[in-house]
């Protein structure tokens, strides 16, 4: 998942952003509206974060921009506060913090690290292969926006590799269905959940094993000419994989006899 790195690169841009000078004054427990000067603010919202305190710390950069407006801080806020939510593993605010700053701001410098904590806060809440992949699909969007739009940002390599492990997860789930509804007979099911694979993840992982069951689907439909279609791309793209092996032998015992 290279998780250092994304970490560092999440991490490094926060930090980018200048810091206040301090008033040396305590953070309160909450974030009650307390009238304060914009550097007071800003700086005990700052003092949090490095703390760790990153719930307080994105509350307290909302109130920057809530009590500061026009300030040029309000706009650094927004995007500490995005940080600070993200962090906190409150993915559906840092989300909104991050949509709300690329609505002012869309063409503002921090524009890619906006688009990259939403897609990475949808990306943190993947869950797994059985579960409904609504999420993993708005990390795909997200991921592929960023990369789109800012191919040559520090964050678009990171999108890619991203990217690439969300295919991988989307074409598991296809899999995982394809394989469900061929338990259980249904063969014209299953094989346009295989069929979705090798036409839409081919460079997953999961391409050997859907071209197989794609052999064993036509078979049992009844069209062995599509079949060893599918054999043919399997045998071309992936000869010495034990899914070849099991196609090969399915069509060879296939063939009619003379």
């Amino acid at each position: 998942m290279n998780i250092k790195r994304t970490a560092l690169l999440l991490a490094t841009a926060a930090l980018a952003f200048p810091v206040a000078s301090c008033a040396g004054k305590k953070a309160k427990s909450d974030t009650a509206y307390v009238a304060r000067d914009v550097n007071t603010l800003y700086s005990l919202a700052k003092k949090s974060a490095d703390q760790g305190n990153y719930a307080d710390a994105a509350k307290l950069f909302d109130e920057v921009e809530r009590q500061h407006p026009y300030s040029v801080w309000a706009r650094r806020a927004q995007t500490m506060s995005a940080f600070s939510y993200y962090m906190a593993q409150q993915y559906t605010d840092a989300i909104s913090s991050a949509q709300r700053f690329l609505t002012i701001h869309p063409g503002n410098s921090d524009a890619p690290y906006a688009n990259y904590l939403i897609a990475m806060s949808y990306y943190q809440q993947i869950a797994d292969v059985t579960r409904d992949q609504k999420i993993t699909q708005q990390a795909s969007d997200a991921f592929g926006e960023l990369i789109r739009r800012y191919p040559s940002s520090r964050y678009a390599t990171d999108a890619r590799l991203k990217l690439d492990l969300i295919n991988d997860h989307l074409a598991g789930k296809e899999m995982e269905v394809g394989r469900f509804y061929q338990r259980s007979g249904n063969w014209l099911a299953s094989s346009l959940r295989f069929r979705t694979v090798v036409d839409k993840y081919q460079t997953t992982s999961h391409t050997p094993e859907a071209l197989e069951r794609l052999v064993e689907c036509y078979l049992a439909l009844g069209v062995p000419d599509e079949a060893r279609k599918a054999g043919a791309v399997l045998g071309r793209n992936y000869p010495g994989t034990t899914w070849y092996k099991h196609s090969y032998e399915l069509l060879r015992r296939a063939q009619p006899k003379a």
